[in-house]
């Protein structure tokens, strides 16, 4: 997995291009036009004080946590309720929650190759230790039967993520109940609970009709972390939540509960700010364009394919990962920016041979790209 140094000069690279404004930027999942109408619409509505504690400290607010409870009800059919919930900033925040939640110091915690680039310096922070597993190869399903190679009697959490980060999978209902199993199994056979931590930002990112299943109903001892930054492409306003399966046994269930306020405080009052946590009821009816995303998939995964690229049709999210052309993306990338256009080169997903493209640029900005991928890639003499 990419180290915090790998990540961190790339992005001192990635910020010069503020003083470049013919660049094409593809490489995070950041905004390039206006900002939803809506969102700056919930966000003033919030604004003026409506009592003199509108702005006093905040936990989980009890509104924002039953509009969540309502929408994972809804979407994933089990039986949420408020307390199963705490607000967070962002994923991020959920994230660090459950590990202090679920884990102790020198745990081992298996993630997926490749994935998020951010979960092994998470991991390390935290005095966990990261453990990967690789998806599969060929199509970047998940491969269970690497999870369990992976897991010794150290493990205590399994990360997964669907749709999946940088690859677009969404993993049906089939591989969670299969993975379910083989935790299941070794957590009897290790004689301690290992734990689900399932990754959903971009849960409501999906292309061409395709289902979502969370594991969440297939695992009991499944916690669900959520980003609003995704679909509403507000990444800087960080609000999003941590929620435990209702199918939790009920003495573990209360006693998870009754531990997310103290160390929701302890991370560091790991809380959304007052306005955005009041903005929920409206921020959660809203959404980026899921149509117009799809169009700038399809005419990005159209080029590319015509042009001999090997990349994978995106069933999630926001990217398009691909192979670079000759297997090496950091020198293809690095021929890309010489000509203002800048992707995110594989290795910092421990991925050296592949690119993430970011589908939240312009279609303008899609258009003017297209010619550079494919003459970069011939140049290159070998098709990805």
């Amino acid at each position: 997995m990419a180290s915090v140094q790998v990540v961190t000069r790339f992005l001192a690279r990635i910020q010069a291009l503020g003083d470049n404004p013919d660049a094409l930027d593809f490489t995070f999942g950041n905004p390039h036009e206006m900002a939803l109408p809506g969102f700056s619409a919930a966000l003033r509505a919030q604004v003026e004080p409506r009592s003199v504690d509108w702005f006093a400290y905040k936990t989980s607010e009890r509104e924002a946590q039953e509009v969540v409870t309502a929408g994972l009800r809804a979407e994933l059919g089990l039986a949420f309720e408020p307390e199963d919930t705490a607000m967070t900033q962002g994923a991020f925040g959920a994230i660090s929650l459950a590990l202090a939640l679920l884990a102790d110091a020198g745990d081992e915690v298996v993630i997926p190759i490749p994935g998020w680039f951010a979960y092994e310096p998470m991991l390390r922070l935290a005095n966990l230790i990261p453990v990967r597993a690789a998806l599969n190869p060929a199509n970047f399903d998940l491969d269970v039967d690497a999870i369990a190679r992976a897991i010794t009697p150290r493990t205590r959490i399994v990360i997964v993520n669907s749709p999946a980060n940088p690859t677009g999978r969404v993993y049906p209902r089939a591989d969670w109940d299969a993975l379910a199993e083989i935790l299941e199994e070794a957590s009897r056979t290790h004689g301690r609970r290992i734990w689900l931590l399932s990754d959903e930002p971009y849960r409501r990112i999906r292309f061409d009709g395709i289902p979502f299943a969370s594991p969440a109903a297939s695992y009991p001892w499944t916690a669900i972390d959520y980003s609003y930054g995704k679909v509403l492409l507000a990444p800087g306003q960080r609000l999003g939540y941590l929620a435990l399966s209702p199918l939790l046994p009920a003495q573990e269930r209360s006693e998870l509960r009754a531990a997310l306020l103290p160390l929701g405080i302890a991370i560091g009052w790991g809380f959304p700010d007052a306005v955005m946590q009041f903005a929920v009821p409206a921020l959660e009816t809203l959404s980026i364009d899921i149509a117009e995303l799809t169009r700038k998939r399809d005419r990005l995964y159209r080029a590319l394919d015509d042009a001999g690229f090997e990349v994978t049709r995106p069933e999630g999210t926001f990217y398009l990962w691909g192979r670079a052309p000759g297997g090496d993306a950091l020198s293809f990338c690095g021929a890309l920016e010489a000509r203002g256009v800048y992707l995110m080169p594989g290795s910092l997903f421990d991925q050296p041979h592949h690119f993430r493209v970011s589908l939240t640029a312009t279609m303008e900005m899609i258009d003017r790209a297209i010619p550079h991928l494919t003459d970069v890639a011939a140049e290159f003499g070998k098709d990805a």
